[in-house]
């Protein structure tokens, strides 16, 4: 039996056992619990994976507030089977030994990719990351629908959608359909987000939003546009009555990070059945970029602490892409375990590094992702010691113009390489070289922290 073979029915058998946990949820949370991750422990093959599991086993004994997570997914069973079906089995667990094989064969296969379907948008927010591609670039419906299945090939079961805003793409839900084995996840300004698109999404069951938001009504209008925070709150409750699970996503900046780690803020988030949270900091790059709204190195110290606060606090999964590097062991870029592939086609290192070798729409997936721009990245990896100082743009931006360099990629919209000098290189230099030194206190003690040596 070959490999693949065995891996479809593993997950068939996983599956059968799955629906009849389900049917006892309701009545126990706790117990269900319990019995998804030894389902899971069963048919995992990876001993990292199997230490996760044992990880949140623990948690689960000693937190209540991971009940109140799962009895927030339970409004939907059938939204439950399809996530644990496609992200946890297909993504997580099933496809790891597929992914080891790739890899052992010398390509490198991430998690998930990152892809813009369309770079349009209906709103133009000052500061948008992705502001300077070109605002009529798309992946046809076709090239899309080929290069899932050139990810299931390599095991990627998890895709994230951004843009522009992907829930403008006229084909996404169509193609989400034909690709009900993986699983969706889409940053969005949650203001198309309607009845009608709620209610496929439910009956798809395989696509969760992450909502955008700069903080409460006022920061969030200010800066998308009169409206839009009531359009998002309300796009909340659409998921919420449906049992989509949901996100937010928070892009903290100089001037609101106080406001969007306060309780004020994160409480009424957790009320409204948010499942986890994604903080980005702000990267001059993209629209207009400005050096001020860069979080200063004493906030991002603030940032840490305040985080392990957050985490004791509320029953929401919270993720901090810069500051969490002790998680995932530094960067996760270059295809280590993600890649972004913009709207054109390009394929970047990362979301935030607007530079490429290769495009979609000329070389297939596993060529782009074997590109000397990612070799480059992986040869680097850990990109510095501190692993609070994980990324090459912010942190160690020596390190991203060394690699630009090298491999002569490619600026992939105009201005996007004018973070490699000048006043924005000055300034990188200047502050990635306190945050080195303000954090390796706070380095030291996450490490201890995650008994890593």
């Amino acid at each position: 039996m070959t490999l693949d073979a065995k891996v479809r029915i593993e997950r068939q058998l996983a599956q059968l056992g799955f629906r009849q946990i389900l049917r006892r949820a309701q009545r126990n949370p706790e117990e269900t619990m319990h019995q998804i991750l030894n389902v899971a422990s069963r048919f995992t093959q990876d001993s990292t994976y199997r230490q996760a599991i044992e990880a949140i086993s623990e948690r689960v004994n000693k937190d209540p507030r991971v009940t109140q997570k799962l009895r927030r997914l339970l409004k939907n069973p059938d939204v439950v089977e399809t996530l644990f079906a496609t992200w946890v089995l297909n993504s997580l667990f099933l496809t790891a030994p597929i992914r080891r094989r790739k890899i052992e064969a010398g390509l490198r296969v991430p998690t998930t990719l990152q892809i813009d379907p369309t770079s349009a948008c209906n709103l133009r927010c000052p500061g948008c990351w992705a502001g300077e591609y070109g605002q009529s670039d798309r992946i046809s419906p076709e090239r899309l629908d080929q290069l899932f299945d050139e990810m299931k090939e390599l095991g990627i079961y998890w895709v994230t959608l951004s843009g522009g805003e992907p829930l403008i793409y006229p084909h996404l839900l169509e193609l989400m359909e034909k690709h009900n084995d993986m699983f969706f996840m889409a940053y969005t300004n949650g203001t198309l987000l309607d009845d009608q698109m709620a209610d496929e999404m439910a009956r798809l069951g395989n696509f969760t939003p992450a909502f955008s938001l700069e903080g409460g009504r006022e920061r969030t209008d200010a800066r998308r546009g009169n409206g839009t925070f009531d359009q998002v709150i309300t796009a909340m409750e659409r998921c919420s009555e449906r049992g989509i699970p949901f996100g937010a996503s928070l892009t903290a900046t100089r001037e609101n990070v106080r406001e969007l780690y306060s309780d004020d803020f994160m409480a009424p988030l957790n009320e409204r059945g948010v499942l986890y949270i994604w903080v980005f900091h702000y990267i001059p790059i993209g629209r207009s970029p400005d050096l001020q709204l860069m979080v200063t190195p004493e906030q991002r110290l603030w940032m840490v602490k305040r985080m392990r606060e957050l985490r004791a606090t509320y029953p929401m999964a919270m993720v901090d892409f810069w500051n969490d590097g002790h998680q995932v062991e530094g960067c996760i870029a270059g295809g280590r375990l993600y890649a972004h592939i913009n709207a054109a086609g390009d394929v970047e290192p990362c979301g935030f590094v607007h530079f490429a070798i290769d495009n979609i729409n000329e070389t297939p997936l596993a060529d782009a992702l074997g590109s000397p721009l990612f070799e480059a990245f992986a040869d680097r990896q850990p990109f510095n010691d501190n692993l609070l100082a994980p990324c090459p743009f912010i942190d160690n931006p020596q390190a991203l113009r060394e690699i630009i360099a090298e491999t002569e990629a490619a600026a992939t919209h105009d201005g996007a390489d004018s973070s490699l000098e000048g006043e924005t290189a000055e300034h990188l230099d200047e502050t990635s070289e306190r945050w080195r030194d303000l954090s390796q206190g706070a380095d030291k003690d996450l490490r201890q922290r995650n008994g890593i040596t």
